[in-house]
């Protein structure tokens, strides 16, 4: 018996893993986070676009060029000079970060996005700050996940079709063959298209050597497309089949590794900037904070920075609070409880961050990466909040809300409904 449980425990990890994509909700949230965050930075910077990464850059487009030719590194912006050029992609690139904010086709999304992101940081590379670096990975990452299960578009239309199949197997199931599956899905058009599109400017940028100088991209590209493809044919011609299953495990096994790279990602962030800060004889004596707090250009409130500061014992307080906290985080990751507590107040330092030191976007992208550590029942409790308050809403405008399940029901995953997997 004693030999048994262990093999029964390692059997029931191995298929939990395969079986479903963990984390769903909290990387719902990131996908949410980092998109939001670069949009509205976009936004932000709106006017001031051509200065940034267009035309009239103080880096030229001739000196990113060298530099990106040397370092090996990609940006569709050097694909052309022309500002006609840039004006698409910077469009391409606001569109992108909406459309996966809302989850709308969540995969094509995320690679437009990932594109979009490299592009532009590439581009004027020494514009970035330690924000952009996570935004940058995080952009990566993304593609890897499965985010769009809850809480995007995607979740909502995929909630619709089942509806819609279970609905018409009720009313065909006596003149289906003994053993058939469910109805064939639906065809999406948009879908395809955008498969088409990006195909086309996949084989055009290989053939034109515009991918960068790496391996690595311009196979991910090539093994994102090739699989999305066969992903549509599988669940087109047999939604029932053992390939569909084996492609549900693959997708899970990347999505729930990513998962943990991002939260390894965020523990490494957090412990490498506390052991850093530990050294800093400024803030060994507790008056690290007092100084940027009298910097103009990190003093968007100054009547409050100037509050703040008088305080010698709230600096000294937030100073040893900021390092003990950021030091602590990863060793506290196997305890629930503690692991909430300096969750927050983590969150509460960047809020704190973004309102005295005008740094927002820093801080909105460190609160998203902070989200995949969110508890489960948090989001689905959050989830429910917003779901009442948008019914509420309508209810007083006069339209009739959709039912609370069509928009937060996650995308059904073959390996459950057909209640079998590789591992099972």
């Amino acid at each position: 018996m004693s030999t048994a449980n262990p093999g029964r425990k390692l059997a029931g990890g191995v298929q939990r893993i395969t079986s479903s994509a963990l984390g769903r909700y909290q990387s719902a949230v990131v996908r949410i986070g980092f998109s939001a965050t670069y949009l509205l930075f976009l936004l932000r910077e709106l006017p001031h676009r051509h200065e940034m990464y267009g035309p009239d850059a103080p880096w030229h487009w001739d000196m990113a060029k060298e530099l990106i030719s040397g370092n090996e590194s990609f940006s569709v912006l050097m694909w052309s000079d022309s500002t006609a050029w840039f004006e698409i992609v910077y469009a391409v690139v606001l569109l992108s970060a909406a459309l996966l904010m809302v989850g709308w086709h969540t995969r094509a999304m995320s690679i437009l996005f990932m594109v979009g992101v490299l592009s532009l940081q590439n581009r004027s590379v020494f514009l970035g700050d330690g924000g952009d670096n996570v935004v940058h990975l995080m952009a990566i990452y993304l593609v890897l996940t499965r985010c769009g299960q809850v809480w995007s578009l995607d979740a909502r239309r995929a909630a619709r079709a089942r509806r819609t199949e279970s609905g018409a197997d009720d009313e065909s199931r006596s003149e289906q063959e003994p053993g058939a599956g469910g109805a064939r899905p639906a065809l999406n058009v948009a879908g395809t298209i955008l498969w088409l599109v990006l195909g086309l400017v996949l084989v055009v940028a290989t053939a034109t050597d515009g991918l960068g100088g790496t391996w690595w991209l311009p196979t991910l590209f090539w093994v994102l497309w090739i699989g999305h493809g066969v992903w549509w044919a599988v669940n087109r011609y047999a939604p029932q089949s053992e390939p569909r299953t084996l492609l549900d495990v693959l997708a899970n096994l990347v999505h729930n590794a990513t998962l943990v790279v991002i939260m390894a990602e965020v523990c490494l962030i957090y412990a490498t900037a506390g052991w850093y800060k530990v050294q800093g004889s400024r803030w060994q004596d507790g008056t690290a904070l007092y100084y940027p707090l009298n910097l103009d250009y990190f003093t968007p409130w100054p009547a409050l920075s100037d509050l703040l500061a008088s305080h010698g014992v709230m600096v000294m307080v937030l100073t040893y609070g900021t390092v003990i906290v950021q030091v602590a985080f990863p060793f506290t990751l196997f305890n629930r409880r503690v692991k909430n507590v300096l969750l927050v107040a983590m969150m509460c330092e960047h809020v704190g961050i973004a309102l005295l030191l005008g740094l927002p976007f820093f801080s909105m992208a460190m609160i998203a990466a902070d989200s995949v550590f969110l508890p489960t029942v948090f989001l689905v409790w959050l989830g429910g909040r917003v779901t009442l308050g948008r019914q509420l809403l309508f209810s007083r405008t006069g339209r009739v809300p959709e039912q609370q399940r069509g928009g937060e029901e996650e995308a059904p995953q073959h390996s459950r409904s057909s209640g079998h997997t590789l591992v099972g």
